[in-house]
């Protein structure tokens, strides 16, 4: 029970990291997952639904590429049948998390976007969306960084040719 505890004061900690601008996005421990994915396999069916939407929240929040994969092929396959808009957006914004935490964040941005038209203000979707945004901005500075670099190259080497043939001439 301790130990339980603990771990959800991680996930606390975690969440409070991420909205303090420590840390872009909480992470979960692979026992919470685990545990996730015991609760879905001991599952009623009147239950099922909500024991796979926290197994899908647990696994796109994982440290684990393979968990977040799964994840998102969770979410993708349950958002069609899924009707109440409130249940569209938890999942529009997981799978916003889990293409984030991938790396593609174009796609990311794209369903935090959609996640918005459904509740314009909801504080964690803004969160993510300002996260995403950021390291779109910062990757673009990094490979803009990269190019110049490389063109800087390109042209001293280019340089250095022209110089040795006008030499030996």
């Amino acid at each position: 029970m301790a130990k339980l505890e603990a771990k959800l004061g991680m996930i606390v900690d975690s969440v409070g990291n991420f909205f303090s601008g420590k840390d872009s996005l909480p992470y979960c421990d692979p026992d919470i997952v685990a545990g996730c994915e015991r609760e879905v396999a001991a599952a009623s069916a009147d239950l099922i639904n909500e024991c796979l939407l926290r197994l899908s929240w647990a696994l796109v929040h994982s440290k684990q590429p393979p968990d977040v994969h799964r994840g998102i092929a969770m979410l993708e396959g349950s958002l069609p049948a899924t009707k109440d808009p409130l249940q569209q957006r938890e999942k529009l914004y997981l799978l916003a998390v889990g293409y984030y935490r991938s790396g593609d964040y174009s796609r990311s941005r794209d369903l935090v976007d959609r996640c918005l038209l459904i509740a314009p203000d909801w504080r964690q979707a803004l969160t993510l969306k300002k996260s995403i945004e950021d390291r779109i901005k910062k990757d673009g500075v990094i490979g803009l960084g990269i190019a110049a670099t490389a063109v800087g190259a390109v042209g001293l080497l280019a340089g250095g040719i022209a110089a040795a043939v006008s030499r030996k001439k």
